[in-house]
């Protein structure tokens, strides 16, 4: 199993530790709350290395509030596109 992370890591430049962070800020995060959902796209952001806009980031901080309870990343990767 060690050696699949150190793939991914390879991969994407992301450490597994990061990777763990990130799902631990989602799985607890509160999606109706703007300043959590702003921190966590700003991480992903940074994580993926595709830097966004501040019009974008709004669009996708507002997709997420709107639904309130999930994260639909197909939104999300169609924005950044």
């Amino acid at each position: 199993m060690d050696q699949f992370f150190k793939q991914i890591e390879k991969k994407t430049g992301v450490s597994f530790e990061e990777i763990l962070a990130l799902a631990n800020a989602i799985q607890h995060a509160d999606f109706k709350n703007e300043r959590q959902v702003r921190k966590i796209v700003r991480k992903v952001s940074k994580l993926a290395n595709r830097p966004i806009t501040s019009e974008l980031e709004d669009k996708i901080v507002q997709s997420i509030l709107q639904d309130g309870q999930s994260l639909d990343l197909n939104s999300i990767q169609k924005m950044m596109r």
